[in-house]
């Protein structure tokens, strides 16, 4: 069992994947290499949750079987139809595979979509239940045959709808699709925008109190020369599901502004809330044996034209024990509430509010390199409530309860809190 962050249960995780609450538990899937802590030939890891708040760990869902997916099961989501769980995804197959290494590819790969089919959502026939729903990109003026991926479905008014992230002429683009069995799927239409990044990645639409949003992960907006030139972003956007046309209400936007999150990926849960998840992005290992872990559960919901990305009821509510100590291996939560001027030291994680914006430095609990040591918010509207959620690999702070949320991947933290006026809590 795992509490609060869902990390790999060793060597490697990233995206995650089929989120989704079915027959009485969330389910969430993620991108995995089982053999090493680092990116490798994907296969799909499985968590349970009853609360969002306590994971489990099953083991591997899938794994390369067929010809489309030999060389790793990409990233996909999930639905329920008919009281079936069907998983949808990138399969990918390596035009050349790297003969040092053969989980990596040395030049291009082919991509395709398939789907996987199960009863209970426990158990998955990677032999017999796989297939291929929409072939490789073949018009490369639609999209790219080696980077389309990402599929996520949904059901719309009158039909089954899947957006694909992708590229056509090096601008970074969505692609369409719809069905009405889950099984055959028509190319409908796509979207584009340019200065938005190269590849658009992990695509998911959905509408929260009638505000259409678009989450996606664009390759190539950073440009500051540090690792990583893409992060995780939304946008206001409509939808027509009778054409298939996407328009952009806003900009886009950071989803967390300490930009280690990645391929975030939303659900609804029990009670009808539109929650999200997303991929913390880690240049080392920990302890030399397993990299990646999951953000806390998020609420979405929105004030005007402003995104709120708040922690989950049960999150908020598992963090009510009141303790004096700080321990980060349990993890803990700090409130606060920081004037202009004022700093907050976690375990050596600099925090200070400045100009009505919110900086963070990591430079004494991170790795060494080409990587960014701090960050900052937009300025903030009023008032600096802060919950601080602290483990010893990840601090979330959500700023005003989610008006902004700016989290960082760290290494070295101690327990040691250097400031004024603040609150700690555990979990129960």
């Amino acid at each position: 069992m795992q509490k609060i962050h869902l990390k790999a249960p060793q060597n490697w995780i990233n995206d995650p994947n089929g989120f989704i609450y079915y027959k009485g538990k969330y389910h969430l899937f993620y991108q995995c290499f089982p053999f090493a802590p680092m990116w490798g030939r994907m296969h799909w890891g499985h968590a349970v949750s009853l609360d969002l708040v306590t994971w489990e760990h099953l083991g591997i869902a899938l794994y390369p079987t067929k010809t489309n997916d030999r060389s790793g099961c990409f990233s996909g989501s999930a639905v329920e139809s008919d009281g079936n769980m069907h998983l949808f995804y990138t399969g990918v197959n390596y035009d050349e595979e790297n003969p040092e290494n053969i989980n990596l590819s040395n030049r291009s790969l082919t991509a395709a979509q398939m789907k996987i089919t199960s009863a209970d959502g426990f158990s998955f026939d990677n032999i017999k239940d796989k297939k291929t729903v929409i072939e490789p990109i073949a018009d490369e003026n639609i999209g790219s045959k080696a980077d389309t991926r990402d599929p996520k479905v949904w059901r719309g008014r009158d039909a089954w709808y899947m957006i694909l992230g992708s590229t056509a002429n090096n601008i970074g683009r969505f692609l369409f699709y719809k069905s009405t069995d889950l099984e055959n799927w028509t190319y409908v239409n796509s979207f584009s925008k340019e200065n938005m990044g190269r590849i658009w990645e992990c695509p998911d639409y959905f509408e929260v109190g009638g505000t259409g949003i678009v989450l996606f992960s664009p390759i190539g907006i950073l440009t500051d020369g540090v690792a990583y030139d893409a992060a995780a972003v939304y946008a206001l956007a409509s939808f027509d599901g009778q054409t298939c046309t996407m328009e952009f209400k806003s900009d886009y936007s950071l989803l967390d502004y300490g930009m280690d999150l990645y391929a975030p990926q939303s659900t609804v849960d029990k009670d009808g809330r539109r929650v999200l998840v997303a991929w913390a992005r880690m240049p080392e290992a920990a302890d030399g044996k397993w990299n990646g872990m999951m953000s806390l559960p998020r609420v979405v919901e929105t004030d005007g034209n402003h995104v709120y990305f708040r922690p989950h009821p049960n999150i908020k509510a598992a963090f009510s024990e009141k303790i004096e100590k700080p321990c980060a291996k349990d993890g803990y939560l700090i409130k606060t509430n920081l004037k202009n001027g004022e700093n907050l030291s976690i375990g050596g994680y600099k925090t200070r509010r400045e100009n009505d914006r919110i900086l963070t430095d990591r430079t004494a609990v991170f790795v060494k390199g080409n990587v960014r040591y701090t960050a900052q918010t937009p300025v903030i509207k009023e008032g600096c409530a802060l919950d601080i959620y602290v483990d010893s690999h990840l601090i979330e702070i959500f700023v005003n309860d989610g008006e902004y949320v700016l989290s960082g991947v760290v290494y070295s933290l101690t327990d040691e809190i250097i400031g004024e006026n603040y609150a700690l809590y555990a979990a129960k």
